[in-house]
């Protein structure tokens, strides 16, 4: 087939890239001249990164103004979309999960592109926040389109789990929000994840399906975390409790600050996201009796979070964690 994939520069775009080149397909990347998280990546680190595929520098984010008959210039089969909003304030998230996948949508509707596939999130489920609110909004939109879709919601990223290896490696504790144990997950590799996300292409299993997806193996809580990495790295296991009590004044504060500084609100929206998840876990919600459930949440895959942290300590792997670390 002949895909064109969006968002190809992350690091879930790139793995997604390289399975669609393994199995064979035709892909083309609409990316930007320089790109990546802060515009650090150039055109030619782009290159690099994406061989192989077919590059097309454009601004993906004014795509539907600049360059209406994108999707009519050339065959293009499916749309492959790996897009998200960086920082997940609410002016982004409305900016780019919502209406820049609405634009491409409309242009891939009218060049008579048959199937859409969208990485979404989780989290959705509840949606609490700017950026699930957008998401959700544009998913809605994918379902009722006509078009064939597949909606992939995946759980925590493996990269968003390993900000506190420097922590513990440094010999400063690992830190807990509550006891450590209000949330759980069950990971899922960049590898993975693309190997799911392309398997919806021809899988009719996953057409016109919301597909929840995590990685092998049981959910994992942040103190399991924790103990596995002291153990990974020798240290006496150290912990800091956080009390959630805290993140609630930092936001309230940082709201009535917002009243005199503008800036401080946008920073009161980055807290909520991080409240969020010190107390939401990454799994399926189970409506009906009002709880996550662990074994309800798709496994897929080979790789482990633990055999990531053995990667990473063993310097075999190495991860760049910008706006997705936790901590």
């Amino acid at each position: 087939m002949r895909i064109a994939l969006f968002g190809a520069t992350g690091t879930i775009g790139q793995a997604t890239a390289k399975v669609l080149l393994a199995q064979g397909h035709e892909v083309v990347c609409p990316v930007r001249p320089t790109a990546g998280a802060l515009a650090r990546q150039t055109a030619e680190l782009t290159r690099s990164s994406l061989a192989g595929t077919e590059l097309r520098f454009i601004d993906a984010a004014s795509l539907f103004h600049t360059q209406p008959d994108f999707f009519q210039r050339e065959r293009i089969d499916a749309v492959i979309s790996c897009i998200a909003s960086r920082s997940g304030a609410p002016a982004d998230a409305w900016t780019v999960d919502y209406r820049l996948h609405a634009e491409l949508l409309q242009l891939a509707k009218a060049a008579g592109v048959k199937h859409f596939v969208l990485l979404s999130a989780i989290c959705v489920q509840k949606p609490l926040l700017a950026f699930q609110q957008a998401k959700l909004a544009f998913e809605n939109e994918l379902v009722n389109s006509g078009l064939r879709y597949s909606i992939v919601r995946p759980t925590a990223f493996f990269k968003s789990l390993s900000g506190q290896l420097r922590r513990i490696q440094q010999g400063k504790s690992f830190l807990l929000f509550g006891d450590g144990q209000l949330t759980a997950c069950k990971p899922i590799s960049d590898q993975d994840l693309a190997q799911f996300i392309v398997s919806c292409l021809s899988d009719p299993q996953k057409y016109n399906r919301i597909l929840p997806i995590g990685g092998p193996g049981d959910a994992i809580t942040p103190l399991e975390q924790g103990h596995y990495l002291f153990k990974l790295t020798g240290q006496p296991p150290r912990f800091t409790q956080v009390p959630v009590r805290m993140l609630d004044l930092i936001i309230g504060a940082l709201r009535i600050g917002g009243h005199l500084v503008p800036s401080l609100s946008e920073k009161a929206e980055l807290a909520k996201i991080g409240r969020y998840y010190a107390t939401e876990s990454m799994l399926v919600w189970d409506p009906i009796s009002q709880r996550y459930d662990a074994d309800a949440t798709p496994s897929f895959g080979s790789q482990t979070l633990f055999e990531f942290y053995e990667q990473l300590v063993a310097g075999k792997a190495r991860v760049d964690l910008g706006e997705h670390a936790v901590f």
